[in-house]
């Protein structure tokens, strides 16, 4: 019986700390950067984004998307003050995107280069790649499919799954009904244990993705 006792005070000993670690551990979500490729789903989580007065940034299409929700959104030229160039191979790939995903917030020295080079906190990170495999399957030209390599979201996906201790990644369209769940029952905060779950499912896109150009790429050989 008093082993039993024991074991029950431990286990709630364990459980209030990690509940406490996970509150501690909390980050509010002030910007968001969205580059999405599918938009269906996406409506509702910009509408509760911009109800909890998270700042959006986003580019090309899906600027053009959230403007016609009449959702105030940035344009991430506007930050970066670089279009879209090389018929859009390039548009988020700067380091006012970049450091502002992979920015280490406790880090003294990165906060610092923050402030000097006018670089925002970027809290929330919703990609969806392009269709790489779709367009495999439709018989695309190779010159089609490699325009189908997505860059920027891959690069995306892989700051902001490496900085999960203060980012929160949602790489697919898959990911959009659970963020938009979370959003609902906790507003615009996230914990450090979600975070990694986002995280994760981040590198597993990340990986699935790389797989398909590579088995893609080995057929061209043969």
């Amino acid at each position: 019986m008093l082993v039993m006792v024991s074991l029950f005070s431990y286990l709630r000993a364990t459980l209030i700390l990690y509940t406490m670690a996970d509150c501690n551990d909390k980050k509010r979500i002030r910007r968001a950067l969205v580059s999405v490729y599918h938009k269906d789903g996406l409506d509702e989580i910009l509408r509760k984004l911009a109800l909890e007065g998270v700042e959006l940034l986003s580019t090309g299409g899906t600027w053009g998307f959230v403007d016609t929700l009449g959702i105030p959104c940035r344009k991430v030229e506007d930050l970066t003050s670089y279009p879209s160039i090389l018929g859009g191979r390039v548009k988020t790939l700067h380091p006012k995107v970049f450091g502002g995903i992979l920015a280490r917030r406790s880090d003294e020295g990165d906060r610092r280069q923050m402030s000097q080079y006018g670089i925002p906190e970027i809290d929330l990170v919703i990609v969806d790649l392009y269709p790489f495999e779709q367009t495999v399957r439709s018989g695309a030209t190779v010159e089609e499919t490699i325009e189908k390599i997505d860059i920027g979201g891959i690069s995306l996906i892989r700051a902001a799954a490496k900085n999960y201790e203060d980012v929160l990644i949602v790489s697919s369209r898959a990911d959009y009904a659970p963020l938009l769940q979370l959003l609902q029952e906790q507003g615009a905060e996230t914990t450090l244990s979600q975070r990694r779950q986002f995280a994760t499912r981040a590198f597993a896109t990340s990986s699935s993705y790389d797989t398909a150009i590579h088995e893609w790429f080995a057929r061209q050989g043969k």
